[in-house]
C-alpha cells in the first residue's frame, strides 16, 4: 500500500470506527473483577476521579481543535477522563479542543455519577451548583476550597472571616459546618476542613503565587499570602466515614489520574504526532486511548488481587515501562494470532508482578497504606505491615 493510499484510509468513518472501538472497551468490564477492600472505602459504591491534560498539536488543526495562541500553540488537544478508584479503571475519556475550560466541562461531571459515589475534583471542576446536584443525586464530592468564595455560619447566615478563624486555630486541623456560596438556590451546606501546612509547604506556595502574579503584572493580596499556611478541604461526607485526619490522604487519591496522564504521555507518547491532518489524529489518540485502558484493566485485576490478598501494591508507571518494553514482540504475535499473543502474556505475568511490585518503606507508607493504618507516627507501628 502507497503513503498516500494510507493517508485516505484515515477518513471521517475511520474516526468513527475508532471511537466505537474505544466506547466497546470502556464498556466491557470484567465482571470478576472486586473493588479494593479497606473499610474506609467501603462506604462509597465507587471512587470517581474527574481530571484533564492537554497537549500542543500541529498548527494546521487550530480551526478544529484551537488553542490559546500568543506565547502557545494556535492548536491543542485536551482529553477529560475518569479514573475509578476502587476497580482501577478508565471509566470515560472524551476528546476536546485545548481551549475547553474544565469548569464548563464540570457541568457533565453529574451525568456520570450515582447514588453513593464518591466525586474527587481539583480546582478546575469547582463549582458550587455541580456539587449541590451530586448531594441529590445522593453522592458525595471532596474538593480543595476555592478561595473568595462566600462562606456562611448554618446558624446564622451570617458571612464567616475565613481567615480571622483561621488565626483561632491552636492545631494543625480543624473542622466546621459551613454553607457555601450566596445564592439560595445553589448553596451547600458541608464541612471546611482546615489541615495546616508546613513552613517549607507556605514558603513554596507564597514563592508560586507571588511569581505567577509578576508574570500577571499583579501583586498578590495578604489574604491569599496568609491562606497558604492552610489546605482548605469542603466535603459533603459524613464526619464518622471520613474523619478529618483522613481527607488529606483521601484526596491524594487523586493522584492516580496524574500518574495516568503521566503514563500516556511518556510510555504512549499519546501528546506526539506528526500529522496535521484531523482525522489521523484522531485516530492516532484513539488508538492509543485503547492501549491505555487495556494496560490499566490488566493493572487494576492484578493490583486487587495483590492487596486483597498481601496487602501488597502494583506500580502503575513500572507496569507500563515493562509492557512497552515488550510491545515489539507482542505486536509480532498478534499479526500472527491474537492467541499467541494471549499466550506470551500469560507467560510473561509473573515476571511483570515479580518486577513491578511496589516496594514497602519502614518509614513511609503509601496512600492506601494510610487510609487503611493510619500514618506512621511510632517507631513500633512501622513494623505492622511485615505483620499484616
Amino acid at each position: 500500500m502507497s503513503r498516500e493510499g494510507m493517508h485516505r484510509r484515515f477518513s471521517s468513518g475511520a474516526v468513527a470506527f475508532m471511537k466505537r472501538c474505544s466506547e466497546s472497551v470502556l464498556s466491557q468490564k470484567i465482571s470478576t473483577f472486586t473493588s479494593i477492600r479497606v473499610d474506609l472505602l467501603g462506604h462509597f459504591k465507587r471512587i470517581l476521579i474527574f481530571d484533564s491534560s492537554s497537549w500542543n498539536i500541529d498548527p494546521k488543526l487550530k480551526t478544529v481543535l484551537p488553542g490559546c495562541g500568543g506565547s502557545a500553540s494556535e492548536a491543542s488537544c485536551k482529553l477529560q477522563a475518569c479514573y475509578e478508584y476502587k476497580q482501577g479503571e478508565l471509566s470515560f475519556f472524551e476528546i476536546t479542543s485545548g481551549i475547553t475550560p474544565d469548569g464548563a466541562y464540570a457541568y457533565q461531571v453529574p451525568s456520570h455519577v450515582q447514588r453513593g459515589d464518591l466525586v474527587l475534583v481539583d480546582l478546575g471542576y469547582f463549582n458550587i451548583k455541580i456539587f449541590r446536584e451530586i448531594g441529590v443525586i445522593g453522592a458525595y464530592f471532596l474538593s480543595r476550597l476555592s478561595i473568595g468564595i462566600r462562606l456562611l455560619d448554618p446558624k446564622s447566615f451570617s458571612s464567616i472571616d475565613l481567615l480571622g478563624a483561621l488565626k483561632k486555630i491552636k492545631g494543625n486541623i480543624h473542622e466546621m459546618q459551613i454553607i457555601v456560596g450566596g445564592d439560595k438556590e445553589t448553596q451547600v451546606c458541608c464541612r471546611l476542613i482546615c489541615l495546616r501546612v508546613s513552613r517549607d509547604v507556605a514558603n513554596a506556595r507564597r514563592r508560586k503565587l507571588k511569581k505567577s502574579s509578576r508574570e500577571r503584572g499583579r501583586t498578590p493580596s495578604q489574604y491569599h499570602l496568609l491562606l497558604a499556611d492552610w489546605t482548605l478541604m469542603i466535603t459533603n461526607v459524613p464526619q464518622q466515614w471520613l474523619p478529618s485526619e483522613m481527607v488529606r490522604p483521601f484526596y491524594s487519591l487523586r493522584w492516580q489520574i496524574e500518574l495516568l496522564f503521566k503514563q500516556i504521555k511518556s510510555v504512549l507518547c499519546i501528546h506526539k504526532s506528526n500529522t496535521g491532518k484531523h482525522n489521523r489524529l484522531l485516530c492516532e489518540i484513539y488508538g492509543k486511548l485503547i492501549m491505555a485502558v487495556l494496560i490499566h484493566r490488566l493493572h487494576a485485576d492484578i493490583n486487587i488481587r495483590l492487596w486483597n490478598s498481601k496487602r501488597r501494591e502494583l506500580s502503575m508507571e513500572k507496569l507500563y515501562k515493562r509492557i512497552q518494553e515488550r510491545a515489539f514482540i507482542l505486536l509480532e504475535l498478534l499479526l500472527v494470532s491474537l492467541q499467541k499473543a494471549i499466550d506470551y502474556l500469560r507467560e510473561e505475568l509473573p515476571r511483570l508482578i515479580k518486577n513491578c511490585l511496589k516496594s514497602r518503606q519502614r518509614s513511609r507508607r503509601t496512600t492506601l497504606e494510610i487510609i487503611k493504618y493510619g500514618p506512621l507516627r511510632q517507631k513500633k507501628e512501622k513494623n505492622m505491615l511485615d505483620a499484616a
